[in-house]
């Protein structure tokens, strides 16, 4: 008889899996940068020009490219997405209870918006 493998489910946050200090800013950060990766691929950019856009230097926008973003707040990273013609969007919403509180990091598009407005 086979034994079934062994696994844990993943609470959503890949970060709070790994016991990792601050999970939900690193995933808001990582989620920022996935985006501003899809914008500039989608934007058909070069890092050269990508850098231009955002004001640094093309080493900085490979390290966002590759998901290394210790010297990115989040701030800045949201301040990149506006640059590229993107709105972000923070809303609070406060629990009664504080140990259900956390943090959710989505993507909405103004077409899905749009169709929702009709």
């Amino acid at each position: 008889m086979k034994k079934k493998p062994k696994y844990e489910e993943s609470s959503g946050n890949i970060f709070a899996d790994l016991g990792l200090p601050n999970p939900e800013e690193l995933l808001a950060k990582a989620e920022a940068a996935i985006e501003i990766a899809h914008i500039i691929k989608k934007k058909k950019l070069t890092q050269t020009r990508a850098a231009e856009i955002l004001g640094i230097d093309q080493p900085k926008v490979s390290a966002i490219l590759r998901g290394k973003l210790r010297s990115f707040s989040l701030e800045r990273l949201f301040r990149f997405l506006n640059a590229l013609g993107t709105t972000v969007i923070v809303k609070f919403c406060e629990e009664k209870d504080a140990l259900n509180a956390h943090t959710v990091i989505s993507k909405h598009s103004r077409r899905a918006s749009a169709a929702s407005e009709t």
